[in-house]
């Protein structure tokens, strides 16, 4: 065995030593580094011959070659090595079942929502829609709202950017402005009849919708939902109220023995006003008088700001919080749980 055979064997050895990537870059630098032992050899041919030169440079060529592709070789094994043990460390159970995104669903207060949409629809009650932001006029003035009532103030409502120091902008504090744009539209529609003595059709709508309030604690959130309800006619009575509102309750949960109570209260857009509490004769709740809405025969003041004679049009209206309602459906006592976003709260009602 020649001299650059055994450099080839010692380096091949050398490489096999080698356990890690940086001890392989060691053992390289032995032999094919600036000061490594090929290179070495390479710096001794410059005292040959030109013959001896061209036979020497050959075989050092061909040791150079095979040190190279033992070094290649090792490099792949210990790349190999290292890609099997993670593969080993981070196995898979192909028999374990795969993950599967879960179903989604309706939020519970949505489900509240289109349930009393479905129950006031069967009644002929159109279902309204309306902006958030609202302008002072119909959030407060239409409905009768006088100027130095509470509800104006900064304690009660989030004031917007927009309007007029007369007339500013603010987040509805509940859907009843929908009432009065609602009937506006319909009175302009219908105007022709109405001119002429004609009538026109009832107003019979409700208005769902997100509403805002300076207000946060267990049972109250800054933004919660409304459900305001309007019927206008010719001849529709308080009796009317009564029979509409305790057949919706009765149906919305499903019990037949409900028993509804109107109790005497004031709003400035009703008069007579009454809030509506509710009594379960079963249940965790049995026996207990729970305040779910308030409502009224419409003020004259507000039936005029539609744009009707109240001489001749009467009507009741109500307003009820759906957030309640869900939370009383489906026994939670704490309603900011609906609007935490906790999916292992939310997944239960799907």
């Amino acid at each position: 065995m020649n001299e650059l055979d055994a450099l080839v064997d010692s380096a091949r050895a050398s490489f096999e030593q080698a356990a890690t990537p940086a001890d392989l870059e060691n053992a390289k630098a032995q032999f094919l580094g600036k000061s490594g032992r090929l290179t070495e050899l390479m710096k001794g041919m410059a005292a040959l011959s030109v013959d001896e030169k061209k036979t020497r440079g050959a075989a050092i060529n061909l040791a150079k070659q095979a040190i190279e592709a033992a070094l290649n070789a090792r490099r792949q094994a210990l790349a190999d090595a290292e890609l099997q043990a993670q593969l080993k460390a981070e196995a898979l159970d192909v028999t374990l079942p795969g993950r599967q995104r879960g179903q989604g669903g309706l939020h519970p207060v949505s489900l509240t929502l289109e349930r009393i949409e479905q129950i006031f629809g069967s009644m002929g009650f159109d279902v309204a829609q309306g902006p958030e932001i609202e302008t002072d006029w119909f959030n407060f003035t239409a409905l009768n709202t006088p100027e130095d009532h509470p509800a104006r103030s900064m304690h009660d409502t989030f004031y917007v950017e927009g309007g007029s120091a007369s007339a500013p902008n603010l987040l509805r504090t509940h859907t009843s402005p929908m009432q009065i744009r609602h009937a506006v539209q319909h009175v302009k529609r219908h105007r022709d009849r109405l001119d002429a003595g004609q009538g026109m059709p009832e107003i019979r709508v409700i208005a769902p919708g997100r509403t805002y309030r300076v207000d946060s604690d267990a049972t109250h959130s800054p933004m919660f939902h409304q459900c305001e309800g309007l019927w206008i006619g010719e001849n529709v009575s308080f009796k009317d109220l009564k029979v509409v509102f305790t057949d919706f309750c009765r149906t919305f949960f499903e019990s037949d023995d409900l028993v509804l109570r109107f109790r005497p209260s004031f709003f400035p857009f009703t008069e007579p006003s009454a809030e509506i509490d509710i009594q379960f004769q079963t249940g965790p709740l049995a026996g207990r008088w729970l305040e779910v809405a308030g409502s009224g025969q419409v003020h004259p003041h507000v039936v005029r700001n539609m744009g009707l004679d109240p001489e001749h049009f009467i009507g009741f209206a109500f307003g009820m919080g759906p957030d309640r309602l869900t939370m009383l459906r489906y026994g939670v006592n704490d309603l900011r749980l609906f609007f935490d976003g906790d999916i292992r709260f939310l997944s239960q009602f799907q």
